[in-house]
């Protein structure tokens, strides 16, 4: 990569110098391009990391704002590509910075009301699969199921598995309260799930 003035780089590729086919180096090649303006890179990255993305929307917000979180994701990683300094995967780039666009969007619709809570009637309140014999729990259902706190612990923790004190750090939390909300949370998905 070679800088050409400031803030834009050029990926010149050799083409004596193959990559060997590494994943990791095209994808830091078009993450580079992608950077200096090149919107066939960013599409690129986008094809690749869009359904992890957007499985990680929809497990902390819903299904129904999934899509345009989502695409605010990829907005907000468009404009800060340029932040990017390879020091990690640009995957791991990403996904940080759709968590940190998950939260902002959570706050600014409103929904951090009650987030926290610690009371067991939280969770005993929330509604279970029908008494159909033929009904199959899905595992996305019973998690959208969970009150919005222990849904992003359970989602930040088990399912994308960061640490108690990352999740703290993320939700402005303590690390105590992110363990009680996990607790809680697989608690009430086993009785979900027992049902």
């Amino acid at each position: 990569m070679e800088r050409t003035c400031p803030g834009v780089a050029t990926l010149r590729r050799d083409p004596d110098k193959a990559t060997g086919g590494r994943a990791e180096d095209a994808e830091a090649a078009d993450a580079a391009l992608a950077a200096s303006g090149d919107g066939s890179a960013f599409e690129r990255l986008y094809r690749s990391h869009a359904a992890r993305v957007h499985s990680l929307v929809r497990r902390m917000m819903g299904p129904e704002t999934a899509d345009d979180v989502t695409q605010d994701v990829f907005i907000r990683a468009w404009q800060k590509l340029a932040t990017f300094r390879g020091e990690a995967a640009f995957g791991t780039w990403l996904h940080r910075l759709a968590v940190n666009v998950i939260l902002a969007r959570r706050t600014s619709l409103g929904l951090e009301r009650g987030r926290f809570d610690d009371s067991a009637a939280a969770l005993e309140t929330a509604p279970s699969r029908p008494h159909a014999p033929d009904v199959a729990m899905d595992f996305d259902v019973a998690v959208s199921r969970l009150p919005d706190g222990a849904r992003q612990v359970f989602v930040l923790h088990d399912v994308e598995g960061y640490k108690h004190d990352e999740i703290a750090d993320m939700l402005g939390i303590v690390p105590g309260t992110s363990k009680s909300q996990l607790h809680h949370a697989r608690m009430a998905l086993r009785r979900h799930l027992d049902r």
